[in-house]
């Protein structure tokens, strides 16, 4: 779990977007007040257990996993403009993972480097952006980029009460 800390004086003259990195790490790795972050729900989860789906047309650890990844490369796209289609993985928002073969460690361990990556990579893009960047709408003109950024951090706490919720129910 890293700890981050705004100890230095924030890029471009910005006020907000320290504001807005510091909410995007608690909800996925940092020190959070309102305990386990979505980063933080995977630890001890084994691959097994990550792919198994408490039950019949519901999401497995695995999946919420994937979904968080693609979510993260999904704004930052908005943010950078980035090409479409470019995310890892082939197929967009749900990904399914099958019980059957029997997934591997080194599989498991990929989606979590895939997700940590694609955090990194937002970050990354909000660090780039101004404050007045903030008020910019999205492609399709529906939101601005603080609410699509503010909105992924709440993604990842939602997420991270999914994943906790299918621990217990896959006890």
């Amino acid at each position: 779990m890293a700890q981050r800390t705004l100890s230095r004086p924030p890029a471009h003259g910005a006020k907000e977007i320290p504001l807005l990195l510091s909410i995007l790490d608690e909800a996925f790795d940092a020190r959070a007040w309102h305990g386990t972050t979505l980063r933080g729900s995977l630890r001890g989860v084994t691959a097994a257990t990550a792919s198994r789906h408490p039950r019949p047309g519901r999401h497995s650890i695995w999946e919420f996993v994937l979904h968080a990844a693609y979510w993260k490369y999904a704004v930052r796209r908005m943010l950078t403009g980035g090409e479409r289609g470019s995310f890892p993985l082939k197929g967009s928002n749900w990904f399914p993972i099958s019980e059957e073969p029997a997934p591997t460690a080194g599989e498991w361990n990929a989606a979590i480097r895939l997700l940590i990556q694609e955090h990194r990579l937002l970050r990354e893009a909000v660090e780039g952006l101004r404050d007045r960047d903030l008020d910019t709408l999205t492609p399709k003109g529906r939101h601005t980029y603080r609410r699509i950024i503010y909105g992924v951090a709440l993604h990842d706490v939602h997420h991270e009460g999914q994943i906790q919720l299918t621990k217990r129910l896959l006890e």
